[in-house]
């Protein structure tokens, strides 16, 4: 679906200059953008308007991005998450992904950089899986494509997945990818296949991405039939 009303980003970075020219470039690029300095200007939004993106800086004056991520998690599970930061470390990008990010930029970046990952974030979550931007999830008994995967039934329309009637919340990434095993239940799939098909073509990064977020779906999903085939990829057996 196309999104005919500007995305909302919300941009957290303790440096001013740095902080409203990026605001200034997103702003150009046709976003509405609010801005914030510190934790503490985060956590008094977190029960206001509900994003379509954030951007959040890990080095921060108060509460570091890591703990926003939880706390933004807590709140609202599938909205997308780029982090940035002047730590160009394999650690951080590693447990960013971990927690839950969907995207990782490393300072210093060109404003130019930031709006195409922008861009192509939000086209990935929102416009090329047609999920509404607008509306709230529904409630799970009005979908009827749930299927059942050993103790889980699962709604692609719904983009949902409960055991035992208890729902269980997935992240964006968790989804998609859970939802690409079943769509190719028995074969045995790359690392590389997997990140064009879930991150896309354009993403830049590890392929350790993938094994991360296998871990955290197998941390929720323990009796997902998910096997690992060792120096190749992942199946899902039968």
């Amino acid at each position: 679906m196309t999104q005919t009303t500007p995305y909302l980003v919300y941009l957290v970075d303790d440096e001013t200059n740095l902080l409203e020219l990026l605001r200034s470039y997103l702003v150009r690029a046709g976003f509405e953008v609010k801005t914030f300095q510190s934790g503490e200007e985060v956590l008094a939004v977190l029960d206001d308007t509900k994003p379509h993106l954030w951007i959040l800086d890990i080095m921060l004056p108060d509460i570091d991005g890591y703990e926003l991520l939880r706390l933004i998690r807590n709140k609202w599970e599938d909205v997308p998450i780029m982090f940035i930061s002047a730590r160009d470390q394999d650690i951080d990008k590693i447990i960013g992904l971990e927690l839950g990010s969907d995207d990782y930029l490393a300072k210093p970046f060109l404003p130019r950089e930031l709006v195409i990952r922008t861009q192509r974030l939000l086209h990935r979550t929102y416009e090329k899986t047609g999920r509404s931007v607008t509306t709230t999830a529904q409630s799970p008994a009005v979908y009827e494509d749930w299927i059942n995967v050993s103790s889980y039934f699962i709604s692609e329309k719904g983009r949902l997945v409960k055991e035992n009637e208890q729902m269980i919340d997935l992240t964006t990434k968790e989804f998609d990818l859970v939802l690409y095993f079943i769509k190719n239940q028995g074969q045995a799939l790359q690392r590389e296949q997997i990140l064009t098909a879930v991150w896309g073509d354009d993403y830049i990064g590890s392929d350790r991405a993938v094994d991360d977020l296998v871990k955290r779906i197998r941390k929720k999903m323990p009796d997902f039939p998910l096997e690992t085939v060792y120096g190749f990829g992942y199946r899902m057996t039968k």
